[in-house]
C-alpha cells in the first residue's frame, strides 16, 4: 500500500490541470461489436487474407508462466546500438510466445465471434496472474526486465480491452486478470525516474497504463498516459523526428517508428473515450508529422543524415508498420508516404499490439 501511495502522489503531481476519466471501460481500442459484424460479412480481400492467416489462439501451445526472479540479459552486447546479443532472445522467448498466443485469441474472437478463442485467451492470462507474473524482478537488477515487462504489459492490456467485451467469460477470471495487470502495471511504472531519457520505453509503459487503466476504471493510470502522450508530441522537432529516438546511430528510423508504435495506439483508446489525441498539437506539430517523417525516412534514409552520419538500418517488415493500421482506417492513407501505404496493402501485425489489420476493420 505505501509503494501504490507514493505512486499516486508522483502521478498526480505530474498531471497538473488533466481531467480525463474512463468514460467506457469496455470501450476498448477497437469498437468490438461492429468490427465483428465487419469481419463476418467482409468481402475486402486485404481483411479475408488476414482472417485466412490468423492463428488460433486455441489450437497454439499454451505458454506456461516463467518461474523465478525475472532476469533478462541487455538486448545490445554494448550500449544502446551495435550487435544484438543472441542471450537475450532465448530468455524472451517465452513472453513472446506468450504475446503472439494471447494476441491472437483476441483477434480471433473478433474476426470469428468465437467464445472458445477468447476463453483460450483469458484463460492464458489468467494462468500468468496466479503465477504473479510480470512481479518479481527490479530495474537496478535487470533493466532489460523492466524492459521487457513493459512490452507484454502493453500485449496484455491492449488484449484484455477486447476480452472485457466477452460477456460469456470467467468473471472471476477477468477480476483476476485485472488486478493481475493493475498492479504489474504500477510495479513497472514505479521504477521510473525524473533523470531517465524518456524515449520509446517510457511511451510503451504509457501505453500499458492507458489499456489496462481503461479496462480497470483507473483514471490515474489513464492520465499518466495521456501525459505521457502529450510530453511526446511536445519533444517533436520541426521535421516531426523525436530527437531522442535519432540518436539511436544506425537503428534512428527504426527507433521513430517504434516509439510510433505505443503513440499511435494511446491516441486510439484515447479516441474511443472521447479524447482528441490525435488532433493534439505542441508547437503547431501532431502526431501525423511523426508519421510523415518516418515513411518518408523510410523512403529517403538521407533525411535522418543531420541527426547521425550512420548508414541507416533498411530491414523493415510488417510490425514496423503495424500501428499505421489505425491512423489509416480513421484519417485514410491520403498524403502517407510511399513505404506507409504499401505496406498497409497487405495485412500487419505485431505481438506488442496485437493483428492490427483485424483489429481495425471497418
Amino acid at each position: 500500500m505505501k509503494a501504490a501511495g507514493i505512486l499516486a502522489a508522483a502521478l498526480a503531481s505530474a498531471l497538473p490541470g488533466m481531467a480525463q476519466q474512463v468514460t467506457n471501460a469496455h470501450a476498448s481500442v477497437v469498437d468490438v461489436a461492429a468490427s465483428q459484424v465487419a469481419l463476418k460479412s467482409t468481402t475486402d480481400p486485404l481483411l479475408m487474407e488476414a482472417k485466412e492467416s490468423l492463428p488460433s489462439c486455441a489450437k497454439l501451445a499454451f505458454v506456461p508462466a516463467p518461474i523465478g526472479r525475472m532476469i533478462i540479459p541487455r538486448h545490445y552486447l554494448s550500449g544502446s546500438s551495435g550487435p544484438i546479443n543472441p542471450d537475450e532472445a532465448a530468455a524472451t522467448h517465452i513472453y513472446g510466445a506468450f504475446e503472439r498466443r494471447i494476441t491472437a485469441g483476441a483477434a480471433q474472437y473478433l474476426a470469428t465471434g468465437s467464445h472458445a478463442e477468447s476463453a483460450a485467451a483469458l484463460d492464458q492470462l489468467d494462468a500468468w496472474a496466479k503465477a504473479a507474473a510480470l512481479l518479481d524482478y527490479s530495474r537496478g537488477e535487470s533493466q532489460q526486465a523492466w524492459f521487457q515487462a513493459e512490452w507484454t504489459l502493453s500485449s496484455a492490456g491492449v488484449t484484455d480491452s477486447v476480452l472485457v467485451n466477452d460477456a460469456t467469460l470467467d468473471p472471476a477470471e477477468q477480476k483476476r486478470v485485472t488486478a493481475w495487470l493493475v498492479a504489474a502495471c504500477r510495479k513497472d511504472l514505479s521504477f521510473e525516474k525524473p533523470s531517465d531519457t524518456q524515449n520509446n520505453h517510457y511511451y510503451w509503459r504509457a501505453l500499458g497504463a492507458v489499456a489496462i487503466g481503461i479496462t480497470a476504471s483507473d483514471n490515474e493510470l489513464l492520465r499518466h498516459g495521456v501525459e505521457v502522450y502529450r510530453q511526446a508530441i511536445g519533444e517533436l522537432d520541426a521535421n516531426g523526428a523525436l530527437p531522442k529516438e535519432m540518436g539511436r546511430h544506425e537503428n534512428a528510423i527504426h527507433y521513430q517508428g517504434f516509439a510510433l508504435q505505443p503513440l499511435v495506439t494511446i491516441a486510439e483508446f484515447a479516441t474511443r473515450q472521447g479524447y482528441d489525441l490525435y488532433g493534439y498539437a505542441a508547437h503547431g506539430r501532431t502526431l501525423r508529422d511523426a508519421i510523415i517523417f518516418f515513411g518518408r525516412a523510410v523512403d529517403d534514409p538521407g533525411l535522418v543524415k543531420p541527426y547521425t552520419s550512420d548508414a541507416q538500418s533498411k530491414n523493415f517488415g510488417s510490425g514496423d508498420f503495424a500501428e499505421f493500421a489505425f491512423y489509416a482506417a480513421r484519417f485514410g492513407t491520403e498524403g502517407l508516404p510511399p513505404s506507409i501505404v504499401a505496406a498497409l496493402r497487405h495485412p500487419v501485425e505485431t505481438s506488442r499490439i496485437g493483428y492490427t489489420t483485424i483489429l481495425t476493420a471497418r
